[in-house]
């Protein structure tokens, strides 16, 4: 796989993909979120989202490849 666990992604970007992400911390710098955000899955060419509970925008890390 060319994209290596860790790697970091915002939203509004495509998965390359598919696999679990953990949430890091938004965007403005701040880092809460619910329990139920804290990693999501995405298959490949999924759009990152922003938080479902702030709506804000977020960096994602792969945590694992599904």
């Amino acid at each position: 796989m060319s994209t290596s666990i860790g790697t970091e992604f915002k939203t509004g970007e495509k998965a390359p993909v598919s696999g679990n992400y953990h949430f890091v911390k938004h965007l403005d710098g701040t880092t809460n979120h619910t329990p139920a955000e804290a990693e999501i899955p995405l298959s490949v060419g999924e759009t990152f989202p922003p938080c479902k509970s702030c709506d804000k925008a977020a960096i994602w890390r792969l945590v694992r490849y599904v």
